[in-house]
């Protein structure tokens, strides 16, 4: 399923006045692609997929997926966030059926979705455990298995993985590389961690930020699964393409900071000639 932004504006109003989110945000991603959006906090990333989700409507610009125009959420596009968010009061099964039952699948049918689901997350055997039973990995491939049971075209992860141990992360990586390839969805992926982002993506994109922009888009050649070693020197060249064009961003905003910044009263501007001390 083909996603397109073109010339995207998004505005928020708060406490301090408007806020523009997004500015002029053009993204062309091709149906089956595998896209991480990277940028400092702010940039806009997590604001893109809620408006390629249908949960909020840009000021201007266009928003399509496969060519319409996004009114709203649909059962063809899911969004993963970073908490899994289980009901505690339901089984692991029965917290992934859950989506289904609100289409009006019978229980067989369910049924045998939810059991394909879990099989496909290495969960099968826990189907009847409570979400409190289950470590933090296994509650996040339970999130990934209710999200495939709605068998979605688009799936849209907002740093699904950014609280868990680094080995547990490794290996979530993985799978949702696995499920990716298995399920041809179009993947829109949102992190902070430039190795997890050229790890998995066939398009890396880089955000700027104040406001949010467009600033940079890899395409990443290299065959998958891709090297897991560290010292790997095609992956390490493209994390370091990366960092450099989020650093710049980073200390855009540091001197942004520091501009907004009063001088105590009690230290001399920078600019102020010294007249010596008194004696």
């Amino acid at each position: 399923m083909q996603i397109s932004l073109t010339n995207v504006e998004k505005t928020f109003t708060g406490r301090d006045g408007k806020h523009t989110a997004l500015a002029g945000v053009s993204l062309q991603i091709p149906s089956g692609a595998f896209v991480c959006l990277l940028g400092p906090s702010g940039c806009g990333k997590t604001t893109v997929l809620n408006l390629i989700a249908g949960f909020e409507a840009a000021d201007s610009g266009t928003v399509l997926v496969d060519g319409k125009p996004v009114a709203g959420p649909g059962p063809d596009r899911v969004v993963m966030f970073q908490d899994p968010a289980l009901f505690p009061w339901l089984s692991v099964a029965e917290n992934v059926a859950f989506p289904l039952e609100k289409r009006g699948l019978s229980t067989a049918e369910r049924a045998e979705r939810v059991d394909e689901a879990l099989r496909v997350v290495h969960l099968y055997k826990f189907k009847h455990a409570q979400p409190h039973e289950l470590s933090g990995g296994m509650r996040a491939r339970a999130a990934i298995a209710r999200a495939l049971v709605m068998d979605p075209r688009v799936m849209l992860m907002d740093e699904p993985f950014a609280a868990l141990d680094a080995q547990t992360r490794e290996l979530l990586q993985q799978e949702i590389e696995r499920v990716w390839q298995r399920t041809k969805s179009t993947m829109v992926f949102v992190t902070h961690d430039n190795r997890e982002a050229v790890r998995l993506a066939t398009t890396v994109v880089v955000m700027g930020t104040r406001p949010g922009t467009v600033k940079l888009e890899i395409d990443v050649e290299q065959d998958l699964p891709r090297p897991r070693d560290p010292l790997d020197r095609n992956v390490n060249l493209l994390v370091t393409r990366v960092q450099r064009a989020l650093q710049s961003e980073i200390e855009k905003i540091a001197r942004e900071e520091s501009d907004d910044r009063p001088t105590p009263p009690s230290r001399r501007g920078r600019d102020e000639p010294d007249m010596g001390r008194d004696i």
